[in-house]
């Protein structure tokens, strides 16, 4: 009889004891749970992510939200447009009189006034060379002294002074009249009128007063996404970009981008070197060439705001939460020069995940 069994003979009551079936089930469901945790942790591919927010917005300043100033003081005569209105590049916006309903009447008179001048001096000056070539030619016949052909010649050069003066005179004066002119403020090109400054006519505006606000039509939409500053030195220009915008129903999934749905594909373009006022670093992010076009308006607008994941490298399931868990930064292993996606390209280090 072994040892074992001489115990068991000596306490009957634990030799009676059977451990249960569903114990043995439950232990080794936690066992093969265990094994199967290892293993998804140990070989399941993550790709890491550099979360950021941010708007939509434009490269070209002349395709962002602007405001229509006045050209020239005055008071608001008329408005032409409404808020939210349509309008298209040259169409008349508001109309700005000048105080004294004839200044253009007397600035007209002056530029008449400067023209008889400056044809006065004109005049004045071809027969003051007419005098020099007398003076030059009594001179060499020896009738007339050297000092009468200098002051014919002082003359001239008096005259012709006289006349680049009233020139500059009459020019001013057209500059005057050209931007009295402008009285007409116009909408730079196709877009629409967000808000309108509430002006009568009894109040006055001077130049480069506000007096609405215009966002123009068709601008080429790109992404300021505001990123960590731990994220932002591996954050490379060509690196794929998930965005999600406001508005658009979407279901995005951080570490397995090929299995989100409703979200848009951006390439990083650039990122700035300083932060911004929020602490923030901004990346700047266009559409991907080779992938679906963003939405056009009206489902999105300038200003909207955008949810973006920047993908990096992919890791395992288990060291990104042994990362996320010490707080670690993301891990790179390669640049995108090397193997990502450049602006003109069409591979990511990430894509195939």
């Amino acid at each position: 009889m072994s040892l074992r069994e001489e115990d068991l003979a000596r306490f009957p009551t634990l030799a009676a004891i059977r451990t249960p079936r569903i114990a043995r089930a439950i232990a080794a469901m936690l066992v093969f749970g265990i094994l199967v945790v290892a293993a998804f942790l140990a070989f399941v591919p993550w790709v890491q992510t550099a979360y950021g927010e941010g708007r939509i917005t434009t490269l070209d300043p002349a395709d962002r939200v602007q405001n229509i100033t006045a050209l020239v003081p005055g008071r608001v005569e008329e408005w032409y447009v409404r808020e939210g209105e349509l309008v298209e590049a040259g169409d008349p916006i508001v109309r700005i009189v000048d105080t004294d309903p004839a200044i253009i009447d007397r600035l007209e008179a002056e530029r008449s006034e400067a023209e008889a001048e400056i044809r006065a001096a004109e005049q004045a000056v071809r027969i003051a060379r007419l005098d020099v070539e007398r003076q030059r030619t009594l001179v060499a016949e020896g009738l007339a002294a050297p000092r009468d052909l200098e002051a014919a010649q002082l003359r001239v050069a008096d005259l012709e002074a006289r006349v680049a003066q009233s020139r500059a005179k009459l020019q001013g004066i057209d500059v005057r009249i050209n931007r009295l002119s402008l009285q007409v403020v116009s909408a730079p090109r196709d877009g629409r009128v967000l808000q309108i400054r509430a002006l009568d006519q009894a109040t006055l505006v001077k130049e480069g007063d506000v007096l609405a606000t215009f966002a123009p039509r068709q601008a080429q939409p790109v992404v300021e996404l505001f990123v960590q500053g731990v994220d932002v030195p591996l954050v490379e220009a060509g690196r794929r970009v998930r965005l999600q915008f406001e508005g658009w129903p979407a279901v995005q999934f951080s570490g397995w981008p090929s299995i989100a749905r409703g979200v848009f594909d951006g390439v990083v373009y650039a990122t700035d070197d300083a932060a911004s006022p929020n602490g923030l670093y901004r990346v700047l992010v266009l559409p991907a060439a080779d992938r679906p076009p963003w939405p056009k308006e009206p489902a999105i607008r300038l200003g909207a705001q955008v949810r973006g994941w920047i993908l990096m490298d992919t890791v395992t399931v288990g060291f990104e939460l042994w990362r996320q868990l010490n707080r670690f930064p993301l891990q790179v292993t390669r640049s995108v020069s090397e193997g990502g996606l450049i602006p003109d390209g069409t591979t990511t280090a990430a894509d195939g995940a």
